[in-house]
C-alpha cells in the first residue's frame, strides 16, 4: 500500500520537486505552505504516514508544529523528518528532543532523502520477530537500569525519559559492551539506514543520550576517534 507523505514547506519550487519525486517512488504526497495548514492536514484522513517538515515557516515555527504533532493523540506517532537550511548543533538537538526522527539540511540529495524516508517508515513499523526471543528481564549496567518491556530507564533510582531511538541505541550499546561501533554500523542497526546515507544524527543523538544519562553514566559511552563509539566493558 502506498504511503502518504505530508510536506509542510513554504518554498513552491521545492514542494513541486518533492511531490514529483515522491510520486515517482510510489508515495502519495500532499502539501501545506504554513504550519497551521499542515497541522490541519495532519489530522484529516488519510492520516499521513510521515511528515516532511520545514523549520522556517511563515506563521509558526517548525519546532512548534512538531511539538503540537507530538502532543496530539491522533498525530503523536507519525514520524517527522525535519528539512531546513539550519545546520547548528542546537537546532538538531532541539528537533530531536521535540520528537523528530531525523534532520536533513538544504540543499540535500533527493535520492538520500528518499532513502531516509524509507528507513524511517520501515523503523516505525518494525516489531519483534516471532523468532527473536523477547527480553523479559531488566538490564542493569552500573548506574543504568532498563526495562525493555515497559520501555523505561533509570539512573540510580531516578527515571530518565528516553526517546524510542535513544532507548534502542542504549540497548544496542549494552548488548555490545566493550566492542567499538562505527557510525555506519549504528546507522544500519539502530536507524535502519543503508551505507548510502550520510548523516550526523548519530553524533547528535549520542551527545544528547550522554546528557540524559548524567555526568557519570554518560561517561560509560566512550568516543573512539576516527572509528566510532564504545560502551565500556565494565562500568
Amino acid at each position: 500500500m502506498s504511503k502518504h507523505i505530508l510536506i509542510i514547506e513554504d518554498e513552491p519550487d521545492l514542494v513541486a520537486m518533492l511531490e514529483f519525486n515522491l510520486r515517482q517512488q510510489g508515495f502519495i504526497p500532499r502539501s501545506a505552505k504554513t504550519g497551521g495548514a499542515g497541522l490541519e492536514l495532519a489530522v484529516k484522513a488519510p492520516i499521513p504516514d510521515l511528515v516532511l517538515l520545514d523549520l522556517m515557516l511563515p506563521d509558526i515555527s517548525g519546532t512548534e508544529v512538531c511539538r503540537q504533532l507530538r502532543s496530539d493523540p491522533m498525530t503523536r506517532d507519525i514520524p517527522v523528518l525535519m528539512c531546513t537550511a539550519r545546520d547548528s548543533e542546537v537546532d538538531r538537538v532541539v528537533g530531536f528532543e521535540l520528537g523528530a526522527d531525523d534532520y536533513v539540511v538544504k540543499p540535500f540529495s533527493v535520492r538520500e532523502l528518499i532513502l531516509r524516508i524509507r528507513a524511517i517508515l520501515k523503523r516505525s513499523k518494525k516489531t519483534i520477530s516471532p523468532s527473536e526471543p523477547e527480553r523479559t528481564e531488566n538490564i542493569v549496567f552500573g548506574l543504568i537500569k532498563l526495562d525493555p518491556l515497559g520501555h523505561r530507564a533509570w539512573i540510580r533510582d531516578d527515571e530518565v525519559q528516553l526517546t524510542a531511538l535513544e532507548f534502542k541505541l542504549t540497548i544496542t550499546f549494552l548488548e555490545r559492551k566493550g566492542r567499538v561501533q562505527s557510525r555506519e554500523r549504528l546507522l544500519q542497526d539502530v536507524w535502519d539506514y543503508d551505507s548510502n546515507v550520510t548523516t550526523r544524527t548519530v553524533d547528535t543523538h549520542i551527545r544528547r543520550l550522554r546528557e540524559k544519562l548524567g555526568p557519570i553514566a554518560g561517561e560509560y559511552i566512550e568516543t573512539v576517534r576516527g572509528v566510532g563509539y564504545r560502551l565500556r566493558e565494565n562500568p
